[in-house]
C-alpha cells in the first residue's frame, strides 16, 4: 500500500488549497482514509476522514465548514479541499488509511490511532 499526498504550498489567509492523496496497492472499495496534520511543537491531530463502507465523514471542529473530504474511486484518490484557510492551519499534512476499514471514524480519526499506512506529508503554510 502506498499513499502519496501532494498539493501543499504557501497561501494567504482566506485562500484555498486542494490536497490530493493518491492511493495504490489495495482495492478502493473497503477502506477508511483520512487527513492528519502536525504543526511544529504540537501533537498530530485528525483533520478529516472518510469511510468507504457507509460514506461517513469526520471533521475536526476547527475545520468544520471550511474543509471538505471527497473520494474519486476511478482515480483511487481522496481529496481535501481547504477553503478560508487560517494561519493556524499551517502544518505538515499527511494522509493515512486503514485497509480494510475495521474501526469507526470516531476511533480512527482524532489522532490516527489504528491507521495502517501513512504517506509522506505535504507542507501547508498560511500567511497572515
Amino acid at each position: 500500500v502506498q499513499l502519496q499526498a501532494s498539493g501543499g504550498g504557501l497561501v494567504q489567509a482566506g485562500g484555498s488549497l486542494r490536497l490530493p492523496c493518491a492511493a495504490s496497492g489495495f482495492t478502493f472499495d473497503n477502506y477508511a482514509i483520512g487527513w492528519f496534520r502536525q504543526a511544529p511543537g504540537k501533537e498530530r491531530e485528525g483533520v478529516s476522514c472518510f469511510s468507504s463502507n457507509d460514506g461517513s465523514t469526520y471533521y475536526a471542529d476547527s475545520v468544520k465548514g471550511r474543509f471538505t473530504i471527497s473520494s474519486d474511486n476511478a482515480k483511487n484518490t481522496v481529496y481535501l479541499q481547504m477553503n478560508s484557510l487560517k494561519p493556524e492551519d499551517t502544518a505538515v499534512y499527511y494522509c493515512a488509511t486503514q485497509v480494510p476499514a475495521l474501526l469507526r471514524l470516531w476511533v480512527l480519526c482524532p489522532k490516527g490511532d489504528g491507521m495502517d499506512y501513512w504517506g509522506k506529508g505535504t507542507q501547508v503554510t498560511v500567511s497572515s
